[in-house]
């Protein structure tokens, strides 16, 4: 990705208001009670989109309770909402909060779900490192998406690469739903489009397919320590993006945490340069459990103080944190 124009920072001690804790009516050491906020063992389903950052989160819980046993599974948004309505799982990860027919099935079933946002993500445009067409207007994508623009050639007149195909991680994936939802505004998918078999799959796809255009949780590429995510960053091209009617060189962004957070009227006002990410969205953490046990105790460690870190470190937006905007001197 290229170089941000401003830079974020977040303090370090990242609080989360009003976030669960471990009360209940039920808690540990009551009848019945098999588990506790820091042990035993709980399933949890999370949309694959958010599998590097979740991993990340899972893998730092069970270091600090290693009585803790966390069984988490990496599916489509639409299989892991199942999952936790069908009460599979206690926890699901998800892109989304539930619709009006999930909250009725909670209804029925007399739970009480809770929902706490922990996180923004950004959606990356990747593209084949031989494509020179890395600057894309939301417009444009709609069109791509949609298949108005179905060759590269009605891009920027390059003919090489031809036919544009268009590749989602997975079909009934998050991505999918937000690009018909949030960038074609309801209308059909370009028929030049398919379903890899998961993020990695779409990456090496795209990597290897001059002529691809995919799209990908920016989690998979952004942490600069994971060596996997820099190994999936360096096959592809990261595409810069913008909302911005007739735009600048300068007005195209990448999901950098800068742009990922949401700015006030008057910080844009005072930053003409600045703008918020186009392809952003919130990451909700939604329990069903009924009492304090280890759903409970993950949920509250990934929306608090450490969890929050993690998210800060990966590349994504922690959902609470203090931040401030340096304007970096131009040379």
């Amino acid at each position: 990705m290229s170089k941000p124009i401003h830079l974020l920072t977040t303090g370090a001690a990242v609080a989360l208001a009003g976030a669960i804790t471990f009360v209940s009516c039920n808690g540990p050491g009551s009848p019945g009670a098999q588990d506790t906020p820091t042990s035993g063992t709980v399933a949890v389903s999370v949309d694959e989109t958010f599998a590097p950052i979740l991993q990340a989160q899972i893998d730092t819980f069970s270091k600090l309770y290693p009585n803790a046993h966390v069984k988490m599974s990496f599916q489509p948004e639409e299989k892991v909402m199942l999952d936790l309505i069908n009460d599979k799982v206690k926890l699901a990860v998800v892109s989304r909060e539930l619709n009006a027919e999930e909250k009725a099935d909670f209804v029925k079933q007399n739970i009480v779900p809770r929902t706490t946002r922990i996180g923004i993500d950004g959606l990356a445009i990747v593209l084949n490192r031989a494509n020179p067409d890395s600057l894309l207007t939301i417009t444009q994508l709609a069109d791509i998406f949609t298949g108005k623009i179905s060759t590269w050639g009605q891009v920027s007149n390059r003919k090489a690469l031809g036919a544009i195909n268009v590749v989602f991680d997975a079909n009934h994936s998050s991505t999918a739903r937000f690009v018909r939802d949030s960038v074609t505004r309801g209308a059909a998918l370009t028929t030049r489009v398919f379903a890899a078999t998961s993020n990695p799959a779409l990456l090496d796809y795209v990597a290897t397919h001059p002529s691809a255009i995919g799209i990908v949780g920016v989690n998979w590429i952004s942490d600069r320590d994971d060596p996997a995510a820099m190994k999936f960053a360096n096959k592809v091209r990261v595409a810069s993006i913008t909302a911005r009617p007739n735009p600048k060189p300068d007005d195209y962004i990448q999901p950098y945490q800068v742009y990922l957070a949401e700015k006030t009227p008057a910080q844009l006002a005072e930053h003409p340069d600045l703008q918020n990410y186009p392809l952003r969205r919130n990451l909700y953490i939604i329990s069903r459990e009924a009492r304090a046990g280890l759903g409970t105790g993950f949920a509250s460690f990934v929306a608090g103080k450490n969890g929050q870190l993690i998210f800060q470190k990966s590349g994504l937006l922690p959902a609470q944190m203090q931040a401030r905007i340096v304007t970096t001197p131009k040379l």
